[in-house]
């Protein structure tokens, strides 16, 4: 192994990204226009500054951090011919070679989500709970719940990456946090939502298949980036709009 300190920009793609912006701007205006007070109690942050987050975010999304590169052995399958009194004989050979696989860490889906849920759990979730340890063990069981299901519907795509249903995580968090709070009623839908939605899509579809990594036989695989970067990116806005909806 060894580390490498090159930064890899993900390829961009105008429609992919006006789509997410119309999603973006859509909700944080709304948020903005009509429910400001109520964002600000419940989330402990101005929509405007939620929205220039998740700007950010959708912006990260094209850089990838290199962490290190692992490798892997790669069997090569060829034919040799060898002739023989004029007759080609076609042996099958074998060559194990060296795959280098380089493990990054997505700006936007990676760095700033994990960022986000540290400043949810050690500030904004103690401002709004008063049963602080019930409010952590929820926002556990949405992330155990989200992680598991984002596994196993997780996919290794040989030569591309992981790729993950883009609705499965928010679905999942949206389900798990409304039927949470009908057994017993929370008092940070959105936090609870999205640290547990978003490192529950991290840690199910990327670091669970860290194992798997020699598998894929691809150049390079990013934590919260490419096939995990959308279920991320959705999670966070469906928690904007749990506290619309369970406040």
């Amino acid at each position: 192994m060894r580390n490498i300190k090159t930064i890899i920009l993900r390829p961009f793609s105008l429609i992919y990204t006006a789509f997410l912006l119309f999603l973006l701007f859509t909700i944080a205006s709304t948020a903005y226009a009509y429910f400001r007070d109520l964002m600000v109690e419940g989330v402990g942050i101005p929509p405007e500054m939620f929205g220039a987050i998740m700007f950010l975010s959708l912006i990260g999304s094209m850089v990838n951090i290199p962490l290190k590169t692992v490798e892997a052995d790669n069997p090569i399958v060829y034919n040799d011919v060898v002739t023989k009194f004029g007759v080609d004989w076609v042996i099958p050979q074998v060559h194990v070679g060296k795959m280098r696989t380089v493990i990054a860490i997505n700006l936007g889906g990676g760095v700033v989500p994990i960022l986000i849920s540290l400043y949810l759990l050690v500030f904004s979730i103690p401002q709004c709970s008063p049963d602080l340890g019930w409010t952590y063990l929820k926002t556990l069981a949405v992330l155990i719940v989200v992680a598991v299901t984002t596994y196993n519907s997780s996919e290794l795509v040989e030569g591309m990456g992981i790729a993950t249903p883009a609705f499965g995580p928010p679905s999942m968090t949206a389900f798990v946090t409304f039927l949470i709070n009908w057994i017993s009623p929370v008092n940070c839908p959105t936090q609870i939502a999205y640290v547990g939605g978003t490192l529950g899509a991290l840690i199910g579809a990327d670091i669970l298949n860290l194992p798997n990594i020699g598998k894929l036989k691809a150049p390079s695989v990013s934590i919260g980036g490419a096939g995990t970067f959308d279920g991320v990116y959705l999670t966070g806005l469906v928690s904007v709009l749990l506290v619309l909806l369970l406040k």
